[in-house]
């Protein structure tokens, strides 16, 4: 298969590097609020709607209308499902096992991505999966994981692993859907979507959605608007600029971004391992970027 030359023009940069600090966000709220996981899932999807649901109608009804019962309207309504699951694993995984194995199990992305390219016969050159897996190890470094093999903190491992995989599900469908839909439509659909499962687990396992102190709100809107609409809504705009995989390998500096906030906001200053970490993940994005190529695509970044 030949390459495909991806020029990427600055607004796109821009775009990747507020959605790479908007989610690198998302760690240090969900840490600070005092809320069940799943219903902050809800609510940051569920606020995201509400914002982005007025506009759309308004400056891209047509579109909507034109969506519905289309292969692109599918693949958002898809990439919504995946999402919810993503959030759903990954999530409650934290209170399963430590945030530090979450965060690393979760940082697989990358691979199963690469795995879902190669079903796509999409073929990747092995120093690119030399990359990937330095990066992933650099996470698991970065965050001092501790995996386990027994009790609640394997089915934690196993839920965080889950929502790796989810997430490089949802990032495959958006890069489908986003062929020829705009962001606003296909952002609306899929968080529309993932909102609703979202509310439905909440009602069916019977997890509280209100009754949070305001520092929990607080946290909870600046998900909505850091996270979701600024991280994930962004990133969702770069995917019909540059590959699935490429925007997977770039969400692993949400880590050392997660780092940094937490270090300045809450205090926790990063040890000797965390540096080692974030110094291999940078080598691995460095090897994946120098071989030029992921999921057959060669991507030019325009200055």
């Amino acid at each position: 298969m030949g390459h495909v030359h991806q020029r990427v023009d600055p607004f796109t940069a821009v775009a990747i590097g507020v959605a790479l600090v908007a989610v690198s966000s998302s760690g240090p709220l969900i840490a600070f609020a005092a809320a069940p996981a799943l219903a902050m899932a809800f609510w940051r999807t569920g606020l995201a709607v509400g914002v982005l649901g007025p506009f759309t109608l308004v400056r891209r009804g047509a579109e909507l209308r034109q969506v519905v019962g289309r292969r692109e309207g599918r693949y958002s309504a898809l990439a919504g499902v995946a999402l919810a699951a993503h959030f759903a694993t990954w999530m409650p995984s934290t209170q399963l096992t430590s945030v530090a194995t979450a965060t690393a199990l979760v940082a697989t992305q990358p691979v199963w991505q690469g795995l879902i390219a190669r079903w796509q016969g999409r073929r990747q050159p092995v120093a690119t999966w030399v990359g990937i897996l330095l990066a992933v190890v650099g996470v698991a470094v970065a965050t001092g994981a501790d995996f386990s093999v027994a009790g609640p903190a394997l089915w934690g491992d196993l839920l965080a692993l889950a929502g790796g995989a989810m997430a490089a599900v949802y990032t495959a469908l958006g890069e489908r859907a986003r062929v020829s839909v705009t962001t606003t439509t296909y952002t609306l659909v899929c968080y529309s979507v993932c909102a609703v499962l979202l509310l439905v687990g909440c009602l069916v396992f019977g997890v509280p959605l209100v009754g949070f102190d305001a520092g929990t709100w607080a946290a909870i809107a600046g998900l909505a608007v850091g996270a979701q609409l600024l991280g994930h809504s962004m990133f969702s705009y770069a995917l019909q600029k540059v590959s699935a995989g490429t925007v997977s390998l770039l969400i692993l500096l949400e880590v050392p971004g997660a780092g940094v906030i937490a270090w300045l906001w809450l205090g926790q200053v990063p040890g000797v391992g965390a540096m080692v970490g974030v110094g291999l993940l940078l080598v691995g994005l460095a090897v994946v970027v120098g071989t030029g190529v992921w999921a057959g695509r060669r991507v030019e970044v325009v200055a």
